[in-house]
């Protein structure tokens, strides 16, 4: 394999995940596992399966709700951090310092940047091609990326038909750092408790950058298998965000909430301290094999 990696112990819980609460997600015959990179990453192998994303009782480009199939994937267990952020040696832009805390402030291109980085410092393939305008991702390469809407939501509902994982709103300052509690700022990642796959930090912290552009009307037209989103129009572009932040009310944090935001990649004072990401990446066939067969 091209990525060395050791196996933690498999997720505490799994057989409760599979039992807890209503499903929308079937899963390929696995449970999650987390795994640690080369570079020393904590991430989660998800096997590929089918959901329900969207909602027709959240805000129209919520609508309609859909089934998706998603391919097996890796992603990052956390929020990228400002400490992974400088070992790729990328200036840090957050408004609070702090190497535990997730990076903010960065741009959506500068996000991209990272994951190229990432992968060369893991010999891996990049996805993204720093020479054309969007730096187009090739997703066949097995280096690492942005998420697409589509993964995000598959990740942030972990087999969960409701808005959050773990049930009902008022148990959401477990999970997120949220208006609620956050004292006007960012925290260190992994201080809440994780959705049910082992995920920090998806309702809250920070929000985070897809790979897709941002349409109100996408669900209408989305694909079943990997949606990535529509065509870029070429300027003025919107990417996706998701998951909630640390200004953002209870009802912004759901595993289902959308909104769009202008990337900053030509803004000289880009000031959104509320914007983060994640990583993912594609896991080979040979990679998958012992994940497979040590999760079930």
């Amino acid at each position: 394999m091209i990525c060395r990696y050791r196996f933690l112990t498999l997720l505490a819980g799994v057989s409760l995940w599979i039992g807890c609460g209503k499903q929308s997600s079937k899963s390929e015959g696995a449970a999650p596992v987390q795994i640690v990179t080369k570079s020393g990453i904590e991430m989660v192998y998800l096997p590929g399966g089918e959901f329900t994303m969207g909602s027709n009782q959240g805000n129209p480009d919520e609508a309609p709700a859909h089934r998706v199939k998603i391919s097996a994937l890796l992603i990052d267990r956390f929020e990228v951090t400002q400490e992974m952020f400088a070992k790729v040696q990328l200036p840090n832009p957050s408004r609070w310092q702090d190497p535990k805390k997730p990076v903010e402030r960065v741009r959506w291109r500068d996000a991209k940047q990272y994951c190229n980085e990432r992968s060369l410092l893991e010999g891996l393939k990049p996805c993204y091609n720093q020479k054309t305008p969007d730096w187009d991702s090739d997703y066949s390469a097995n280096g690492y990326r942005l998420p697409t809407e589509a993964e995000w939501e598959y990740a942030a509902r972990a087999g969960a038909e409701s808005p959050y994982d773990f049930g009902s709103s008022d148990k959401l300052r477990q999970h997120a750092w949220f208006a609620e509690g956050a004292d006007e700022k960012t925290h260190p990642v992994g201080q809440k408790k994780p959705n049910r796959w082992g995920i920090h930090d998806m309702y809250g912290n920070v929000s985070e950058w897809c790979e897709d552009v941002y349409s109100a009307a996408y669900y209408k037209d989305s694909p079943a298998t990997d949606p990535r989103g529509p065509s870029s129009p070429g300027k003025d572009v919107q990417r996706v965000m998701r998951g909630g932040n640390w200004k953002a009310n209870a009802k912004m944090c759901r595993a289902t909430f959308r909104q769009g935001q202008r990337t900053g990649n030509t803004d000289a004072c880009f000031y959104t301290d509320f914007c983060g990401f994640r990583c993912v990446r594609r896991a080979t066939p040979a990679e998958l094999a012992p994940w497979r067969t040590s999760s079930n």
